[in-house]
């Protein structure tokens, strides 16, 4: 089991990523925002960007989201458990079936879909964040860079600043625990100019509908697929705040 569990995390990790110039923030024009009222930021859920101006906004706090970029898919059988030749056999076996689900993933949680799924969500109460306006991002950052750059990957002078980064989407089937999604993420809180306190865990669900075989409908599969996601990242803000005694705030 210890070998399953390496070579799982191995194969978990690769994967190519786009090349980005680390030393650089991200710039790109923000495609969408959200206000949270400064009334009540907890209770209230953020509006619409529409017909919201930047001399309207009452709160200078900001929450960059930015998507991933990275989709991993992986399924194990009972092969796994003859070593770790028998767990090499059973991956090449499912080398193309993982590669259509990937290929699905893509399809139902592209960066659009992905920013879609939270911002119909609270991010700002469920990540206990002051009341704040919510920028998304549609260009995924360079997983490489993630972890080096300490920067703010936004242009952005505000006093009150936050990213949340989506990290990776993975889709496995275990022989002995079925289908599942997990997501990660990371958190980062900037204050001054100081290097930001960074955050980061998974959120993961089991799925019932998806993947779907080829041909067939993917409505239903690709609908649960985003309420997983959304799952996951409530998950995740739950863990956050166990992160820095938050929960029940």
């Amino acid at each position: 089991m210890k070998q399953f569990i390496a070579f799982s995390a191995a194969l978990f990790i690769a994967g190519p990523a786009a090349a980005q110039d680390a030393s650089q923030p991200n710039t790109a024009e923000p495609v969408a925002a959200q206000v949270a009222p400064t009334a009540s930021p907890v209770s209230v859920p953020t509006l619409p960007q529409s017909g919201v101006s930047s001399a309207t906004l009452t709160s200078q706090c900001e929450l960059h989201v930015w998507p991933a970029e990275r989709f991993q898919a992986m399924t194990t059988g009972w092969g796994v458990g003859f070593g770790m030749l028998g767990a090499l056999a059973d991956s090449a076996g499912h080398a193309n079936g993982d590669k259509s689900r990937r290929s699905q993933l893509a399809s139902a949680l592209d960066s659009e879909g992905q920013l879609h799924a939270l911002q119909q969500l609270d991010l700002v109460s469920l990540l206990h964040l002051p009341a704040s306006r919510v920028i998304v991002h549609a260009d995924a950052l360079d997983p490489k860079t993630v972890d080096k750059v300490l920067t703010r990957r936004a242009d952005s002078n505000s006093g009150c600043y936050n990213e949340l980064i989506v990290t990776s989407v993975f889709y496995q089937k275990a022989a002995m625990w079925g289908r599942s999604l997990r997501t990660s993420f990371v958190l980062r809180h900037f204050e001054g100019s100081g290097a930001p306190l960074v955050k980061k865990t998974t959120g993961g669900n089991g799925l019932k509908i998806f993947p779907v075989k080829e041909g067939q409908d993917t409505t239903a599969a690709d609908a649960e697929l985003v309420s997983v996601f959304q799952k996951n990242f409530t998950e995740a803000a739950a863990n956050f705040a166990k992160q820095t005694g938050q929960v029940g705030q």
